[in-house]
């Protein structure tokens, strides 16, 4: 059996109307939802001039492996925060600025981006340092509907 916590994503960016449905169906087949313990997902929730943020509790091992591994393949932007589990793992946020590699951050339960002693040491400068909780600051662009 799984391990489960709370995920939240927001994704942004062009979305091909040729990639619509795959799209709905991958974020209703991961179970998330506009809202916290909100219906499933489905395609009239899709915003307008705003990214999606979804959301779902009792995610397995709080990976969404499908939808953003979609997201990748059609280059839509997302952060996704993650829980912790016990002694298992601790809370992430995940950044994908739409091109590149995937950036991973350790975070808190409140969403927030945190550093330890290590990391610090290992960035070496201030402005390492703040140059590191920027990127995790990604701010995820509208999703739009092109074609």
């Amino acid at each position: 059996m799984a391990d489960r916590v709370s995920v939240s994503i927001t994704i942004g960016g062009e979305l091909a109307a040729s990639d619509r449905d795959r799209f709905v169906a991958a974020v209703a087949d991961e179970g998330l939802s506009i809202e916290w313990d909100g219906p499933r997902f489905d395609a009239a929730q899709l915003p307008d001039g705003e990214p999606l943020r979804l959301f779902a509790h009792e995610v397995a091992w709080g990976r969404l492996d499908d939808l953003e591994a979609l997201c990748l393949d059609l280059a839509l932007p997302f952060v996704r925060w993650s829980g912790g589990y016990g002694c298992e793992w601790s809370p992430e946020i995940i950044v994908f600025d739409g091109s590149g590699d995937l950036l991973s951050f350790d975070a808190d339960e409140q969403e927030r981006v945190v550093i330890g002693r290590a990391d610090v040491e290992r960035l070496g400068s201030y402005g390492a340092v703040i140059a590191h909780f920027a990127a995790a600051d990604f701010v995820v662009p509208p999703l739009r509907p092109t074609g």
